[in-house]
């Protein structure tokens, strides 16, 4: 059983969970956060698990 798939499909995922996270905790009106440390931990870990799909979707090439 290969891990790619697996991981794949955590990472997007938690990718989903934090941006609509972050999408509510943002007020629009004063463009500021709710709990602002709390965003920073959430958008990291979100580039992060962004920048594994993408370097992982080059590596494998344009396959789904």
């Amino acid at each position: 059983m290969e891990k790619k798939p697996t991981l794949r499909f955590t990472f997007t995922i938690v990718a989903i969970i934090l941006g609509v996270t972050l999408y509510k905790q943002f007020d629009f009106k004063t463009l500021k956060f709710e709990h602002t440390g709390l965003a920073i931990i959430y958008a990291i870990t979100f580039a992060f698990s962004i920048f594994y799909l993408v370097r992982n979707r080059k590596k494998a090439g344009n396959n789904p």
